[in-house]
C-alpha cells in the first residue's frame, strides 16, 4: 500500500475494524499521523456504525468481558476478557451512558465519572477539585452527546436538596460549566427515577418516572444547541400498574418500550413524531414474572422480529410487520452485572 495515494489509503483504512486501525498506527509516522486526525476519526465512526460492530460489555465482581452480538441465534458470541484501566474496588463500575465507542461510567468507591472507550482502552477523568463531575446514584442523570463541532459533551443533571443543577463537560475544552435547568418543583422528590440520556436527532431525552402505581411519568428532552430543557408527554400506557420505559434512538428515530403492569405485564413499542407518541405495535400479555425480573428486561430487534429476554432466557417473540432493522438495546444495569452495548470505534475520550 505504499505507492496508493494518501486518499485510497484514507478510503481503505476508514472501512477496517477499529482493532486494526490501533495496530496500523505502528505501521510508519505517516499513517500515524493520518489515523489520528479528526475527519480520520470521524469518517471511521459512521461507517463502524453498524450490527457487526456492536459488542455487549459485562461487569461482574471478579471479570469484566466483552461479548460479539451473533443476530442469526440471537445470543452472545463468546467472551473476551477485558482489564480495566483505571483504579478501581472489585469492578465496582457502574455503565451510565454510551455513544459511539466511549461510555461515561461511574467509580462507585469515589463517585468519579469518566470517559473510557473499552476498545482502545483510553480512558479520561471528568472529576474536579470543586467537585464537578461527581455522580450520586439515584439521584443524579447522565446523557452523553455529540454537537454539529464534532464535540463530545456529557450533560450531567445533579439533584439536591431544593434545586436542580446542569453542568456539560467539553471533552474539547476539558472544562465543565454551569447551564440553566429549569423543571417543577415536585420532581425534585427522590420518589422519581431519571433513565440514562439517551441522544437522537440533537436533542437528549430522559424518561422521568415516579416509583409507585399510578405515579406521573413523563419525558424530559434537552435541545443540546440552545441547551434550553422541555417536557413532553409519556406515551398513554395504563397507570394500574408499574411504569417503565426504555428509550432507543433507531436509525435516529426515537422509539419507547414502554412497559405497565402488576402480576401480569404488558409492553408496548411506540415512535416520537413531532413531541407525540405514535404505537408501533403492542406485545401479548406476558404471564406473572418476579418483580425482581423487571429491571433486567432487554429489548432487540433484527429482521423484522422483536424479542424481549432477561438474564434468564427469552420471555417471548413477536414479529413485527414494520419495516426490518437491527438494534440491540440492554438496560444499562443487570442483576449480578453491569453492562452496555457499545460499537468498537477508535474514538478518544480526550484530545
Amino acid at each position: 500500500m505504499a505507492d496508493l495515494p494518501i486518499e485510497t489509503i484514507f478510503e481503505i483504512l476508514t472501512r477496517v475494524p477499529a482493532k486494526v486501525v490501533g495496530r496500523s498506527k505502528s505501521v510508519c509516522k505517516e499513517w500515524y499521523a493520518l489515523l489520528s486526525t479528526r475527519d480520520f476519526i470521524r469518517v471511521h465512526c459512521s461507517r463502524s456504525l453498524v450490527s457487526s460492530n456492536q459488542r455487549v460489555l459485562l461487569i461482574d465482581d471478579l471479570t469484566c468481558s466483552v461479548h460479539p452480538i451473533i443476530f442469526q441465534s440471537y445470543d452472545y458470541g463468546p467472551r473476551s476478557i477485558v482489564t480495566l484501566p483505571f483504579d478501581h474496588q472489585n469492578n465496582d463500575v457502574s455503565i451510565l451512558s454510551h455513544l459511539n465507542g466511549l461510555l461515561c461510567v461511574c467509580l462507585n468507591h469515589t463517585n468519579e465519572l469518566l470517559l473510557w472507550n473499552p476498545t482502545t482502552t483510553a480512558f479520561k477523568r471528568l472529576s474536579t477539585p470543586d467537585s464537578l463531575g461527581i455522580y450520586k446514584n439515584n439521584l443524579n442523570a447522565i446523557g452523553l452527546y455529540a454537537d454539529d463541532a464534532d464535540d463530545y459533551k456529557v450533560l450531567h443533571i445533579k439533584r439536591r436538596c431544593s434545586v436542580y443543577e446542569g453542568y456539560v463537560y467539553s471533552r474539547e475544552l476539558n472544562f465543565w460549566r454551569n447551564i440553566p435547568f429549569l423543571t417543577r418543583q415536585e420532581y425534585l422528590s427522590p420518589n422519581f427515577y431519571w433513565s440514562p440520556g439517551t441522544f437522537c436527532g440533537g436533542t437528549l431525552y430522559f424518561t422521568l418516572c415516579e416509583c409507585w402505581v399510578g405515579g406521573t411519568n413523563v419525558v424530559i428532552c434537552f435541545d443540546i444547541n440552545t441547551e434550553q430543557f422541555k417536557e413532553i408527554s409519556f406515551p398513554p400506557v395504563p397507570s394500574t400498574g408499574f411504569v417503565q420505559g426504555v428509550l432507543v434512538n433507531v436509525k435516529n428515530e426515537l422509539h419507547m418500550f414502554a412497559t405497565t403492569g402488576w402480576f401480569e405485564i404488558t409492553i408496548d413499542l411506540w415512535t416520537l413524531k413531532d413531541d407525540y407518541w405514535i404505537k408501533v405495535l403492542s406485545c401479548p400479555l406476558i404471564p406473572p414474572i418476579s418483580l425482581s425480573l423487571w429491571g433486567d428486561i432487554t429489548h432487540y430487534v433484527t429482521n423484522g422480529n422483536w424479542f424481549v429476554t432477561t438474564k434468564l432466557g427469552k420471555l417471548f417473540t413477536i414479529e413485527m410487520d414494520t419495516k426490518p432493522f437491527e438494534i440491540l438495546y440492554p438496560v444499562t444495569w443487570f442483576r449480578g452485572y453491569k453492562g452496555a452495548v457499545f460499537v468498537e470505534t477508535v474514538v478518544s475520550p480526550s484530545i
